[in-house]
């Protein structure tokens, strides 16, 4: 099996490989643009054991322009905390791995590649919104969006698993990663970026819980009128929110309200 590693300058980062029968290629996580997309590399390892940081922006790369590739993150023990879902990656093994764990999660990351490889893309088809975790791409209505990457992440994730309310927390550890430092208000305003793509008739697609956080609503039968319904309602309960219990109280119009007005003059 030819393997290809990127890694700056740590050599011996899995000593495990050098008693397996797998010819190694070594080049630099920069390099990875030429180096991945070599027609006979079974597999790509990518030294994380520092600088997760990159590690993780390489992965990312790869996966995105070489999307068949079979990824594996090699990361020390106190990095595993870091390596969340937005690595991109098929698996990961530790540096201090021995040969026999690092042979077996090869040939399973290569096997589980190819297998969706044959099978095509897990597209994700909800009314009309077309999600291909493949390529990066999205359509709506038949017209393709113009999305991040962290916007694209976070519509993924809550489509994956419609009428699931997840929490900004929930969000910011599954779409940004467990080291991402920032605030919930990160999640907020992307929600309202992505909302705005989606336009005035499908913007109700993200449904806030208020406070708890968002899920994805599943398109019902009316199109736009009910996405514009769900948006007055969403309105509502956030002016709900903002008014005093004072203000809460039913409001009448006309003389009932005039009378009821002297009375409290009384």
């Amino acid at each position: 099996m030819n393997l290809l590693l990127l890694t700056d300058g740590h050599l011996d980062v899995l000593p495990a490989l050098d008693l397996l029968p797998h010819a190694v290629q070594i080049a630099s996580r920069d390099a990875w643009a030429e180096a991945a997309k070599g027609p006979h590399v079974a597999a790509v390892l990518v030294d994380a054991s520092e600088q997760l940081n990159h590690a993780r922006a390489t992965c990312r790369l790869i996966r995105t322009n070489v999307p068949d590739a079979p990824l594996i993150a090699l990361v020390r023990e106190a990095g595993l905390v870091s390596v969340a879902i937005d690595w991109c990656v098929d698996d990961f093994v530790l540096t201090t791995a021995g040969p026999t764990e690092v042979e077996t999660r090869l040939g399973m990351a290569v096997k589980r590649r190819g297998a969706q490889t044959r099978n095509g893309p897990e597209l994700i088809h909800i009314g009309d919104l077309t999600i291909d975790p493949h390529s990066y791409t999205t359509r709506l209505g038949g017209e393709s969006l113009a999305l991040t990457y962290k916007e694209f992440e976070l519509l993924r994730f809550l489509a994956q698993e419609p009428g699931r309310v997840f929490s900004r927390d929930q969000l910011l550890r599954e779409v940004w990663g467990y080291d991402y430092f920032g605030g919930s208000r990160t999640v907020d305003v992307h929600v309202r970026r992505l909302r705005a793509k989606l336009g005035p008739r499908y913007e109700a697609m993200i449904g806030t819980v208020r406070q708890v956080g968002y899920k994805f609503v599943l398109p019902t039968a009316g199109g736009s009128q009910r996405a514009g319904d769900a948006h007055a309602d969403a309105r509502a309960v956030y002016d709900d929110g903002m008014r005093s219990p004072m203000d809460r109280t039913p409001i009448t119009f006309g003389k009932p309200l005039v009378r009821a007005t002297s009375e409290r003059l009384r």
